[in-house]
């Protein structure tokens, strides 16, 4: 399994210099996982910089994954992430996702530098 993060959807979205190392996770919807956190932080930036109709463009490619909800015990878990490993909340529940399915975390976020399980890509 896979799960991009939302530096990752934002890098490919907008043509950023690593937008190409994304394509591949991105397109196999069959492994790729989707976070609620990832849509609320992809949907939010898109709608502030490009409006509506482009974030619901992109939800609708987000929907084609499958999507994760946070339930009571994934939140619990990524609240000890997040202080096990000093990560902002958002980061925490994207990281215990991913260890919760045995996904490969693909990111450009620097807090995940280093954590196991994760496909770091430097901006």
């Amino acid at each position: 399994m896979i799960l991009v993060d939302s530096s990752g959807w934002l890098e490919y979205l907008g043509g950023g210099p690593r937008a190409g190392s994304f394509s591949t996770p991105l397109e196999d919807t069959e492994q790729l996982l989707v976070p609620t956190i990832c849509i609320t932080e992809v949907c939010k930036v898109l709608q502030r910089d490009k409006g509506e109709e482009a974030a619901m463009e992109t939800l609708a490619a987000m929907l084609r994954g499958k999507v994760i909800d946070l339930d009571a015990d994934l939140a619990f878990r990524a609240a000890s992430i997040g202080i096990e490993h000093r990560i902002p909340t958002a980061d925490s529940i994207i990281l215990a996702t991913a260890w919760r399915h045995e996904a490969v975390l693909w990111t450009t976020d620097a807090h995940f530098k280093g954590l196991r399980g994760v496909r770091y890509f430097s901006k």
